[in-house]
């Protein structure tokens, strides 16, 4: 007998309730969330519109404050931005500064969270922006780039700081349906490449079940956990290949089912 305790969750959420001010009372967006989150994994949040998915990020990003509830990373209850989680917004046109090429961009937070060096904080900014296919883009501005290609800024200047959690907000719905995948499969390559934990939220079952090795699906306001399924589908992942798989199918199927009754929709057969 060893003596070992249980592992404790990296991430756990206990009993988050979110109430917003609204005439005439409040309005409930979230209403006793409870997840824990190992490690590792990519983790993707699923639900109708208007469910309190991105109320849920921000949360445990610490941006703002639940009603009731608490959020820890390991022992550390998240009273404000934890140090180890960085948050990708949705709206990356709104995250970047247009006046700093990408270079200062990436080294932006490295310039601002951490001491180092000139020379290590531009080592650092080289090696990020090759992780992100940018080489040869430094000294580009925002508005000289694709949609897709500033994002790709957005997720490496989050990466410069070298997180232990990406929070991810609906970070390529902005982007056209090819970019879309481009953005996927980065995000994936470098999860598994830099062993880091990330939260994806989207309004994309597909999306969520490709990328993922968990998904949670939410109900509608005030949001609960309706589904909370393992995704088993082997690595590497294709585009092609992974979606015909009747494993995946049936993943997506099942969290398929649930937002349709959610909506009061019934799925039928075509004739």
């Amino acid at each position: 007998m060893s003596g070992r305790g249980p592992t404790r969750p990296f991430l756990r959420l206990s009993g988050i309730r979110k109430e917003f001010a609204a005439a005439g009372g409040t309005t409930v967006a979230l209403n006793g969330i409870n997840l824990e989150i190992a490690r590792g994994s990519f983790v993707s949040i699923i639900g109708p519109s208007g469910c309190g998915k991105s109320t849920l990020l921000q949360i445990v990003a610490g941006l703002i404050g639940a009603t009731s509830g608490s959020v820890h990373f390991e022992d550390h209850k998240v009273d404000g931005p934890p140090p180890g989680a960085l948050y990708v917004f949705q709206q990356y046109t709104r995250s970047l500064f247009p006046w700093k090429t990408v270079e200062r961009n990436v080294s932006f937070g490295l310039e601002n969270r951490e001491t180092l060096s000139r020379s290590a904080i531009a080592e650092r900014t080289r090696e990020i922006i090759g992780l992100v296919k940018l080489t040869g883009f430094e000294r580009h501005y925002p508005w000289q780039l694709s949609g897709g290609m500033q994002q790709r800024v957005a997720i490496a200047r989050a990466l410069a700081c070298r997180p232990e959690v990406l929070l991810m907000d609906e970070p390529f719905s902005a982007v056209d349906a090819l970019t879309r995948v481009g953005l996927q499969e980065l995000v994936r390559s470098l999860w598994r490449e830099l062993g880091l934990t990330v939260i994806f939220v989207t309004h994309d079952v597909d999306e969520g079940v490709y990328l993922s090795t968990r998904v949670v699906a939410l109900t509608r306001a005030p949001g609960t956990v309706a589904v909370d399924l393992a995704i088993d589908l082997p690595h590497p992942r294709d585009q092609i290949a992974t979606r015909a798989l009747l494993q995946y199918l049936d993943y997506r199927a099942t969290l398929l089912a649930q937002l349709f009754a959610d909506e009061g929709l019934v799925a039928r057969e075509v004739a």
